[in-house]
């Protein structure tokens, strides 16, 4: 029963996600508040949301049985359930708390304080939990993997927190927020993909640092890259803020 349901969740999660993994590139490379960028961006929010929800099932069920639900690996079941069970739990808490954050950034841009909404905090106490969860089990199975990976998880809540409570007087804060949150799910889906898809394929991929490291290396470039256009953009409008200012 846990193997048909465990099964279940992963062919939902390989269509939903699929289709997640090439929407998230319209908006990307799309016109920024465009109708394109606004829609193929909701498309993108939606399904890792239900990517993130389906790949807590996965892990959930994992956990309740390591070995019957992963029959082609040839792994201790400690090792299943860290790596298949608590770390891609934590995964999909990371991601519904990226894309559930983003959200709120852009619907919150006029009125910053709404970003404290109850909701946006909840999901940050439970991503440190989920963090903390990843790196100690990572410590006790003497996996780097796991101990490395929840970093993102500290550095997300610190960061999230951080815009939250902030006076909100940066202007263009709400976009480099929003635009980290949804650039980040897309690391953390792609390299879910990446990595877990291949040990299907190969189990001994498990633990390869290409596969895990290229999707954050690629994702992180995209959100500097846009950070500087933001930056750059936001130049004139604030050398005429102080022109105007000088004037008076």
């Amino acid at each position: 029963m846990i193997h048909m349901l465990h099964d279940i969740f992963v062919a939902c999660h390989i269509l939903i996600g699929s289709i997640g993994l090439v929407a998230f590139w319209v908006p990307v490379v799309g016109r920024k508040g465009a109708r394109l960028h606004r829609d193929w961006g909701k498309v993108f929010a939606v399904s890792m949301l239900a990517v993130g929800m389906l790949a807590i099932g996965i892990s959930g069920t994992t956990l309740l049985d390591p070995v019957g639900t992963h029959p082609h690996m040839d792994f201790a079941p400690e090792f299943i359930a860290g790596i298949f069970g608590w770390m891609m739990l934590y995964l999909a808490i990371l991601t519904i708390n990226l894309v559930w954050y983003g959200l709120c950034c852009i619907a919150n841009k006029r009125e910053h304080r709404a970003n404290r909404d109850w909701r946006n905090l909840a999901l940050q106490a439970i991503l440190l939990v989920a963090s903390i969860n990843c790196a100690v089990r990572g410590v006790l199975l003497a996996q780097p993997l796991m101990i490395g990976i929840s970093t993102i998880g500290f550095a997300t809540v610190g960061t999230n927190l951080w815009f939250i409570f902030s006076d909100g007087s940066d202007r263009d804060a709400w976009l480099r927020q929003h635009l980290k949150g949804l650039v980040g799910a897309g690391i953390s889906v792609y390299t879910a993909f990446f990595a877990f898809g291949a040990v299907r394929i190969a189990p001994e991929l498990a633990l390869s640092p290409i596969l895990w490291a290229a999707p954050c290396i690629v994702g992180l470039s995209i959100i500097f890259w846009h950070w500087w256009d933001i930056w750059r953009k936001s130049r004139p409008r604030v050398s005429r803020a102080h022109g105007v200012t000088a004037a008076e």
